[in-house]
Parts: C-alpha cells; structure tokens; sequence
C-alpha cells in the first residue's frame, strides 16, 4: 500500500500526507469519493467513453487544497486547479482510473482522460474527467465497474441519478447493482493486511456494478 501512497501524484499524492500519521494498525479505508457518471453514445449508436464526476470527502478535500493559491480566499477557479488536475488524471492512469468495463467478458480498453479539470464545490473537490474507448463499440449488452481493487479509495454512487446514458438508443436499460458497505468490515481488517497482497482485490467485493442492456 506505500507504492499506491508513494505512486499517486496530485489529488492521491496527498494521501501519503493525509496518512502519514496513521499506523500500521489503522484501517481501510481513508478517502471516500461519491462518484457519477455517464456513458457516452455516438449518434449511431457506438459506445464511445465514460464520464466522471468523482466527489472527495471534505476532510479529504481541505488537505488537497493546502498550498495552492488563489485570488479569492476559499475560492478556487478552474485554472489555479489546472496543474493539480493534470498530475491527477495523469497518475490515474497506473490504476486504471478505477474503471472497468467489459463486453461479452472481454475488457474494454481506455484512452487517456480529455476534458479533465477540478472544481471547488462547497467544501469538497469535484474530479471531473472523460475516459474515450480506445475502440468505440457497439453492444448488446455491457458492464461498468467502478471501485479500487485495495479498498484504500471507498467509491460510493450519488443517491439520485449516478449513472446517466448520453444518447443511448431509446431501446436501452440500466440496472445498477450498488455494493453493501464495505467499510465497517475494512476497518476490522489492519493495515498489514492490505499490504500482503491477500487483500489486493478486496474492493472487488464491494464495486459499484452497472449493466447497460440494448437489444
């Protein structure tokens, strides 16, 4: 789990700060984001990228701010964000962007995000960010994951609306399968755990799973 602390960049470098006086013996996990996001749809029907709004916790968001400036005192534009948000989506990319898809089985392969930026909302720090397909595609029938595979990062979806088809044909159906809450069972489990290795795919247990059907 130092290599995921030490790896992250921008936003999740901040975790290694944000952790540093927790112990071995403290437990997953320790950032949450509140995530939505859409699937984009080419006029023809082809599937061509995913679109995220990934919402940090407020404790977590203040550490992350700590440092920048910017001309308004708690106020923060999207430009003195930029730098933070390119280092963000750019380490992002060594975890996949904690976003899985698959058709028939086979994964769906991501380019590098576009329209990338972070945005101040209250007290929290909204990611936004776009991932294209590498090889858009059509499907009858395909899946959506979002989670992190170490639990370090707990991904829960927004109550209304978290996942939204951005011209879908009108024949298709969403069903969203929504995880039971894995941290009450984390925090049981000690740091050590996490880090050898017989607990690198625990979040799977716990991903936000979404089916998109179009016959």
């Amino acid at each position: 789990m130092r290599r995921l602390l030490r790896s992250l960049a921008g936003i999740f470098a901040l975790l290694f700060a944000f952790t540093a006086g927790i112990t071995a013996a403290s437990a997953h996990p320790h950032v949450f984001v509140t995530a939505s996001s859409e699937l984009i749809y080419a006029p023809d029907g082809t599937i061509t990228g995913v679109r995220h709004a990934w919402v940090f916790d407020d404790m977590f968001s203040t550490y992350a701010l700590q440092g920048i400036e910017s001309k308004t005192k708690g106020v923060y534009t999207r430009e003195e964000l930029a730098p933070l948000a390119q280092t963000n989506v750019e380490s992002l990319k060594e975890f996949a962007f904690f976003t899985f898809a698959k058709v028939e089985g086979k994964k769906q392969r991501f380019n590098d995000p576009v329209d990338y930026y972070l945005e101040k909302r209250d007290a929290a720090l909204v990611l936004h960010f776009t991932l294209p397909f590498k090889t858009p595609f059509k499907a009858k029938k395909m899946e959506l994951e979002i989670f992190d595979p170490s639990f370090f990062v707990d991904f829960g979806l927004e109550k209304k609306d978290p996942i939204k088809l951005a011209g879908a044909p009108a024949t298709c159906t969403m069903a969203i399968q929504r995880p039971s809450d894995g941290a009450a069972k984390a925090q049981t489990m000690n740091e050590d755990t996490f880090m050898n290795g017989e607990n690198s795919n625990y979040g799977a247990m716990f991903a936000n799973k979404i089916t998109v059907d179009c016959p």
